[in-house]
C-alpha cells in the first residue's frame, strides 16, 4: 500500500479542483452522508451520474450547482460499471467504513474518471490521507482501472430548526439565523447549509410570512455540544421575540416520516402536540423560552433536508 497526504497528491499530480471533501455518520440509521464539492459543474454532474449507475454503497446523489451530496450505505458493497465499460469510464463508491475517529470511502474508477478519484478528490481539503493499494493504483488515466481508500475526519451532522425570533415591528429570523451560521468559528464545525421553510401562513399569532429557518452543519462528535451552546448564545442574546425555539436533531435520518411535515404547513398546531411528536422522534429544543416558537422550529427541522419545496406552501414545487 502508498500512503499519500494531500499535499503529496498535489505535488504528484500538479493542483487539481477538488474543493471540499467531508463525511458525516449515522451509526443509528446505518448511513453515511459525503458533501463533495468541485470548482466545475460538468465534472460534479459527471460524477454524480456514474456513481450512480454504478451503485456499490451509494443510494442516492443530489447535485446543486457544484455541489454534491452523496448518501451511503455503512459497510462495502458490490459495484457494477453498468453502461459504462472500458473505453468510456466509470466511477465507484465501493465502501463506507468507520475506524474509530474516521472514516475510510473506498473508490475505483476507470479511465479518465480513475483520475477524479486517485488525483483530484484526494486533494480536497477535509481529506486526512489517501491510501492506495498499489503503485498501478497511482497510474489513473487511459484504459486502467485505479482504486484509493480516502481518509477523512468522522463528523455527524446536526440539524438545527429556529423560529420566532422576531416580531412584526423588527428582526428577521432568517437573518439572524444565517449571521449565527457564518459567524461560527469552532474548530471541528463545518457549517453546510440553511433553509427558508414556509410554515403555514394562516397561523394566527405570527409575524407576518410565518417562514422559520433551518441550518445544517458537520460536527466532531466532540463539539456538539459546544455548537449548540454557542447557537442559542447568540440566537436568544440577539431575538427581540420572547417566543423564540431552538429545535435540535442529530442524525442524518429520522426514524420515520412525520405526519406533521404537511401539518405544520396546513395546520394550526398546539405546544403539546408538537413536543410528543418530537420526543417521538428523537429532537429536542435546546431554547429558554418554552413558548409557540418551538412549533415553527420544528416545522423548520422537518424540512431542513426535504430540498426547496420547503420553501412554498404545501403541495407547491419549484
Amino acid at each position: 500500500m502508498v500512503t499519500l497526504m494531500p499535499e503529496d497528491v498535489r505535488a504528484r499530480y500538479g493542483p487539481l479542483f477538488a474543493r471540499k471533501f467531508l463525511v458525516m455518520i449515522d451509526e443509528n440509521a446505518g448511513i453515511a452522508e459525503i458533501r463533495e464539492q468541485c470548482r466545475a459543474r460538468g465534472t460534479i454532474e459527471w460524477d454524480a451520474a456514474n456513481r450512480r449507475r454504478a451503485g456499490g454503497a451509494l443510494r442516492s446523489a443530489f447535485v446543486e450547482g457544484t455541489s454534491m451530496t452523496m448518501l451511503a450505505s455503512l459497510g462495502r458493497s458490490p459495484v457494477n460499471f453498468g453502461a459504462a465499460d472500458r473505453e468510456i469510464g466509470g466511477q465507484a463508491l465501493e465502501g463506507v467504513e468507520v475506524q474509530g475517529a474516521e472514516v475510510v470511502t473506498s473508490w475505483s474508477g476507470i479511465a479518465g474518471a480513475g483520475v477524479g478519484i486517485a488525483a483530484c478528490l484526494p486533494q480536497a481539503p477535509g481529506v486526512i490521507r489517501a491510501e492506495y493499494p498499489s503503485e498501478d493504483d497511482l497510474r489513473p488515466g487511459g484504459a486502467r482501472t485505479c482504486r484509493v481508500r480516502i481518509v477523512s475526519p468522522r463528523y455527524e451532522k446536526v440539524t438545527i430548526g429556529i423560529d420566532d425570533t422576531d416580531t412584526r415591528e423588527e428582526g428577521a429570523t432568517w437573518v439572524l439565523a444565517l449571521q449565527c451560521a457564518e459567524a461560527c468559528t469552532i474548530p471541528g464545525v463545518e457549517y453546510l447549509d440553511m433553509r427558508l421553510v414556509q410554515l403555514n401562513p394562516a397561523v394566527p399569532k405570527k409575524t407576518t410570512n410565518c417562514v422559520g429557518s433551518a441550518l445544517n452543519f458537520a460536527v466532531l462528535p466532540e463539539k456538539v455540544d459546544e455548537l449548540l451552546a454557542y447557537v442559542r448564545e447568540f440566537i436568544e442574546s440577539r431575538a427581540v421575540s420572547n417566543d423564540t425555539g431552538i429545535a435540535v436533531f442529530r442524525g442524518i435520518a429520522l426514524p420515520e416520516e412525520s405526519e406533521f411535515l404537511r401539518r405544520v404547513k396546513t395546520e394550526i398546531l398546539t405546544l403539546d402536540e408538537v413536543h410528543a411528536e418530537a420526543e417521538r422522534l428523537g429532537i429536542r429544543y435546546i431554547d429558554s423560552a418554552g413558548r409557540k416558537g418551538r412549533i415553527g422550529a420544528l416545522g423548520a427541522l422537518l424540512w431542513a433536508n426535504k430540498g426547496s419545496e420547503a420553501a412554498g406552501l404545501y403541495g407547491e414545487a419549484l
